[in-house]
Order: C-alpha cells, then structure tokens, then sequence
C-alpha cells in the first residue's frame, strides 16, 4: 500500500492538470484513513517535506526482549475502514492514470500544416507466428525432401579433387571451404589443429626390391614400415592369416624370410603384424585380380601401424610435440612392409620356386600364368627409405544445437583426404556431409524442428594414415567425450557399388538400423532397404565384424561409443576394386553403380540422416542394451569351453569360469532392468529421461577394460577391442599364467559394466 500511494503522490505533484483541486482533497481523505489504521510491521510516519514514509515499527513488547514484532494487526480493526482503504486507493490510481494520459496527450507538439485530420483504423495485431511442432512422418519426409540426387549430384562435381593427400595445400583449401559452409548455415564452424608425424616416400632414395636380376621400384608405399635393406628367402603365405603361415610353417621356416602376401581379409597392418610374430624380416602385398580386377600395373597404398593415430603421440593429442617427450605406439612393425603391383608379383612367382600350394589350400588365386609356389630356396632383398614429415593437419566442425539436451550429440564424420582422387574413398562422405548440415539446417531454421539433442559434422584429415585427424580428436577429449558423444556415424566410403549393402556396427544400435532400414527406400526403385537386404534375415547379409582399419573402429574400440559405419556395394563383393589407389575416381565408380552415383549416395545420406534424426528427436536414446546379450554369450561361452577343455586336461588347476559366466549373468538382468525402466518412463518428463539416457550411454563405454593402458594397448573394448584382455583372446590363450590374469580382470570388467548400468549402488547385482 505505500508503494501504490507513494507512486500516486508523485503522479499527482507532477500535473498541472485542473481537478488538482479535487485530487488535493481525495488526498486528505486518504491520509485521514491511513491515520486511523495501525499496522504492527509498517507504519508511515510524517515527514519533513510532509510526504509521509514507510518505517519498521519495533512494538514496545518486543524490544524488551531483542527482536522486533511481526504480530497482526489488532483484532478490533474496523474492517469497513479497511474495505474504504482499498476502494480509494483504487479509485486513486484510476484518477491518476487519466491524468496522466491527458497531460501526455496535451503536451504532444501539434503537426505542421493544415491538413484536416483523418482517423484510420488501428491495424490489426499480428498474432506472432507459431511453428506447428512436426511429427515423425512429416520429419521424414522434409529431410527426404533435402537429400535429392540433383542437390548431391552438384556437390559431388564441385568437390572432385585429382589430389587432397593429408597436410597438402589441396587439403587446406578444402577444409575452408567446408569452414565456409558450415559458416554460411551458421552452424558455429570451429576448427582443431594437430601437428603430426606422416611417412611419404623419399623422392632422393626410392623404395626398391631386388629379386635375381630384376630391379624394382614402385612408387606406392606403406607408411609407418620401418626402413632400412633386409635380404631373405621369399615365402608366399596367401593371406596372410595364421592359418595361412600355420600351413606354410609345416613346409619351410619363416625366421628372416620375406614373405609374398596378397592384400585382402586382413588390414595391411594385421598382416605386418603376423608375419613380424613368426619372425619374417619383410612382407610385400600385392592385390590379386580374384579380388581386385583391375589392370597389372595398379599401386596399392596404405599403412601399416597398428593403430590409429599419429603413432609418436600414443594415447594423448598432438596439439604440439614439444610438450611431450618422444614416444612411440607399441603398434609401429618393427619390420620392413611395402606394396608391388600384380605385375610385379607375377614376376616373382615365376622365379620363386619351391612346392606348389595344393588346390584344396584356398592359396591360388587368379593371376594368369602363375603355379602360386609356396617358395623358401631364392633370397630376395626388400630395401625401404620412407621419411617421416612434421604435418599440421586441421580437423573442422560444425553445429546444430540441440534445445533440451545441447551437451549431448551425434556425430556425422567424413575424412576429406586420399592418396590421389579418393572419390569413393572421401568425395562421396564429404559432399554428404555437407549436404546433411544443410538438411539439418534448413529443417530447423525454415520448418520448425526442434532436435532435443545436437549433431556434430566432423570433417577429418588424415584419415588415409590410421583415422589420425579422428583418433587425436578422441585423445584430446578422452576424460569427457564418452559423456557427451552417444554414438558416431562414419560417411566413410558409403557408395562402392550398387545391388547390395554392408555394414559395421555395435549391436546397441542394430535395432535403430533395423527400424531405419524399413523406412528409407532402396535405390533404383526397389522397395525399402530391409526388403532389399532380406527382411527378417538382413543381419546375416549385411553385418560384418567391424575391422581396425574401419573408420568406425577407434570411436568403438578406443573411446567406448557406439558406432557405425556402412557401404553400398556391388552384389556379393567384400571390396571396392580401386580403394587405397589413384584409380578411384568418379569414372571408376559410376562404371561400378552403373551411372547412378548421385541416387545411391542420395539413398545413403538418407539412411545415415535418419539414424541420427531418430537419435536427436526421440525422448529416449534408441539405442538398444538388449542386443548386447548375445554377442557376450556368445564370447563367454567360448571362454568357457576353452577354460573347461584345460581343465580336463590338467594344463589349467585351481581356476574355473563359472565367475565370468555369472558375471554375464548380471549384465544380462542389468540390461532387462534398463530395458523395464524404459518401458516404464514417463517420457513427459525430461529429467526422469535424461537420467535413463545417461545409464544407456554409459553400456558402450564401461566395456573398455580399465585395466589397460591406453597407451601400450589403445583399442580396450573387451568384445571388439585387440589384446590379451579381450574375451577372444582369453579363449585362444597358450599361456596359462596369462590366461589365469586376463580371465579374473575381464570378469571383473564385465561385472563392474553391470554394476554402472543398475544405476543406483544399492541395486547392485554382485554374484560373484
């Protein structure tokens, strides 16, 4: 009430209005009243200037004893005053708002002229414009509508490079431009700089092979070989595999020979690795035309770290080396590895000698005139200079925000650089890159969408080198990013071919695939994906174990996010003939998707854009804790049979796998707890969501063993991660004592997973 007269008191005084009289003795009426009612916490209390002011009143009772009094008012308080109280205070503050706007209005300056003076209509008021909230299908459709074969068609064209190898000019100018891009959709582009060591080829002292009288010098190369002449007996060993040099073993020794493989089935680093494990001082690979039908003459280029990374920053970022001591990746060979044309090889296969490999052996492949002898009487020398070269590299990013959960996102990420043109390998995962931060764009700003959570496009150099740009951005952020990135979907090498499609991926997101597939047509008109691929049966046609050379893989095995990665392929074909070479450029693959590259990449933006909308719409994370199930009993139970078999034996005492089988089983009841808590959420309430989703991010990531250094063993996963510590390798071990370790640790890290996932400590499930 003090306000309210104060307010009016000085309304009042300020007016030069003619009722001032009138006011003058509603005032006086006013003060009367007030006069007469006592108030026990404010009274006003006339002042000097005769204005009367709101004060603390301390009772008399209440002072006797220290604090001041805070009782109601008496109970003989006439309530008629009170109710004239109120109506003239109200009959006040109407008075002194006509007042007001009457002096305004006779203030106003008059306007110039003479004109008569015209009343118009007020305009209407604009109601503000609403954006209607889109359900799914309308969603679906507007971002359909975003990702024509038209639209990608120009892209693909404007980003077609004869070169874009990593650190090069041609891959500066690039990441600008996708900076520009991502600029113009305001979608906040910041880039991430790393500084790191790549091995090219030295152009003074080229690689070569000398085998009898030939000499040979080709000009593809692998990086991260160790360099240096090593001379040996040349020993072919088909794949590669360890039943392939188990084979070969039994008929020659392997120490110090230089072993003949064909590239396939096996990462180029996996192949080095094996055969620096049976102590070969060499391996050269070759593409075979039973797998790569190209012309003879075709270069292969790769890289043979096992890893990913830049290999002398192991574990942390290479923001700048002189920070860290010098360090290399327990994955760098310690052996001589380098790649020669099918050309070459059929050279060498004539010359090779020795016992031809048996047709039953799977050794033979298609190379015309060539017996495929399995070799071991000739030397062959294998010298290799390859220098290493201090790169900086840029990684650049763009944004769209999320609005319930901005510190959580997808990431869409394509790697921008290759050996030559790369069109299949990086053009296509970056035009659809960019493409889909348009969509996403134009979705929200023009439609009215509202993504609960954010998308990340990453555009990544580097990759051709082991997933360098990708994997440094992992390390630089390892301590947080599991608990913002819920899952990474890799634009990698999406089109190679057209009839079919395959696929890599953690199985929390094999229902999210699914459900997707059934809604994004095939390409070419041939109903849905999930009818293209088999209906109920696509699993068993589409998915593959995902391989380290993936560029999927560090994001699973090193960073514990769910990931995925997909291919558009040539009926039953496991390989794109012209990746890793300078052939792979646009008229290679619209010869292999027969002149329909801008449909099926249109189809493939799609299929990913959906994945991550449905990721960044719904309530829930759809990510599936359910289908993890199988795979570990899958793996337990081989651990299982293997430790049961050494048991009888006797090779193993004192030791059983019936922990890591309960183990499983508490995984297993704690993802049928998540599985009731999502069926029993009330999606209406955000924070009762976001705390579901926080157990479901956290499955992926608590299966990396914690008892491993990142460092001397980066991929930790203990079902898709690579090292002793992994449930595989548990049930292949020779080394009791080893076995005996790795089986504790791992069933403890299957049980601690369990324990995250229940949530609270005290519904834990400890049976072991």
């Amino acid at each position: 009430m003090y306000h309210i007269k104060a307010s009016l008191s000085v309304l009042l005084t300020a007016n030069t209005f003619p009722v001032s009289a009138a006011m003058d003795r509603l005032r006086s009426a006013f003060n009367r009243v007030m006069r007469s009612e006592r108030y026990s916490r404010f009274t006003l209390q006339p002042a000097e200037d005769g204005e009367r002011r709101g004060e603390v009143n301390l009772d008399a009772a209440a002072e006797e004893h220290g604090s001041p009094s805070f009782r109601p008012a008496p109970v003989q308080q006439n309530r008629r005053l009170l109710i004239c109280l109120v109506l003239s205070a109200t009959l006040l503050l109407l008075l002194g708002l006509i007042v007001g706007c009457a002096t305004s209005r006779k203030h106003q300056a008059k306007p110039r002229g003479c004109e008569p003076k015209t009343t118009s209509a007020p305009p209407e008021a604009q109601p503000a414009e609403v954006q209607p909230q889109l359900d799914w299908k309308d969603l679906t459709k507007a971002l359909a509508d975003q990702l024509t074969k038209d639209a990608l068609e120009v892209t693909l064209r404007n980003l077609d490079l004869n070169s874009r190898s990593a650190g090069s000019p041609e891959d500066l100018i690039l990441g600008n431009r996708i900076f520009d891009t991502f600029t113009e959709l305001q979608m906040n582009p910041w880039t991430d700089i790393h500084y790191v060591e790549l091995q090219r080829p030295d152009s003074k002292r080229p690689n070569q092979i000398e085998f009898g009288s030939e000499v040979f010098k080709p000009s593809g190369f692998l990086a991260y070989s160790a360099t240096g002449r090593v001379q040996g007996r040349l020993v072919y060993a088909n794949y590669g595999r360890q039943t392939d040099l188990d084979l070969v073993e039994k008929i020659t020794k392997l120490e110090g020979c230089v072993l003949l493989i064909r590239a396939g089935n096996l990462s180029f680093a996996e192949q080095v690795e094996n055969g620096a494990r049976r102590g070969a001082s060499a391996v050269l690979i070759y593409p075979d035309v039973e797998e790569f039908q190209q012309n003879e003459d075709i270069e292969l280029y790769g890289h043979v770290h096992l890893g990913s990374g830049d290999p002398y920053t192991p574990g942390f970022p290479s923001f700048n080396h002189t920070q860290f001591a010098p360090t290399q990746s327990s994955g760098l060979p310690k052996i001589l590895a380098q790649t020669i044309t099918a050309k070459t090889a059929k050279s060498l296969f004539r010359q090779i000698g020795g016992p031809e490999a048996e047709a039953s052996s799977g050794f033979k492949g298609n190379l015309a005139s060539v017996t495929y002898s399995l070799g071991g009487a000739k030397n062959i020398s294998v010298e290799v200079n390859n220098q290493l070269v201090s790169t900086e590299i840029h990684n650049i990013f763009g944004v769209v925000k999320g609005f319930s959960d901005p510190d959580r996102f997808v990431v869409l990420g394509a790697q921008r650089d290759a050996w030559g043109p790369g069109y299949a390998k990086a053009t296509v995962g970056t035009s659809v890159l960019l493409e889909l931060a348009k969509a996403f764009h134009a979705m929200v700003e023009k439609q009215g969408f509202r993504p609960r959570r954010s998308i990340v496009f990453a555009s990544w150099s580097a990759g051709e080198y082991g997933s360098i740009g990708a994997t440094e951005w992992l390390e630089g952020y390892m301590s947080s990013i599991d608990k913002k990135v819920f899952t990474y979907i890799s634009l990698d090498g999406m089109v190679m071919g057209r009839g079919s499609l395959i696929a890599s991926a953690s199985p929390l997101l094999l229902s999210l695939m699914e459900s997707t597939m059934k809604e994004v047509e095939a390409p070419l008109g041939s109903g849905t994906l999930y009818e293209m691929m088999g209906g109920a049966g696509w699993e068993e046609k589409v998915m593959r174990p995902m391989a380290m050379d993936d560029p999927a893989y560090p994001f699973m095995a090193f960073s514990g996010i769910p990931s995925v990665s997909f291919h558009f392929i040539t009926s039953n074909a496991e390989y794109y003939t012209y990746y890793g070479t300078l052939l792979d450029n646009s008229d290679h693959l619209n010869y292999q998707t027969n002149q329909h590259t801008a449909e099926i990449t249109a189809t493939a933006a799609r299929f990913a854009g959906l994945m991550a909308l449905r990721l960044v719409h719904d309530h829930l994370l759809s990510l599936d804790v359910s289908r993890y199930g199988r795979v570990l009993t899958r793996d337990v139970s081989r651990v299982y049979k293997r430790v049961q078999a050494l048991l009888q034996s006797g090779e193993l005492k004192d030791v059983g796998p019936s922990w890591l089988s309960r183990a499983r089983g508490s995984f297993q009841r704690a993802a049928e707890r998540i599985s009731s808590a999502v069926q029993n959420t009330d999606l209406t309430d955000p924070e009762a969501c976001r705390i579901l989703n926080d157990r479901i991010m956290k499955v992926e990531h608590c299966l990396l063993s914690p008892y491993v250094s990142p460092v001397e063993t980066p991929f930790r996963h203990l079902v898709f991660g690579r090292g002793s510590h992994t449930l595989a390798s548990i049930a292949a071990s020779a080394d009791m004592e080893e076995l005996r370790t790795q089986l504790a640790l791992a069933t403890w890290n299957l049980q601690s997973c369990s324990n995250t996932m229940m949530g609270n400590i005290w519904e834990l499930d400890n049976e072991i």
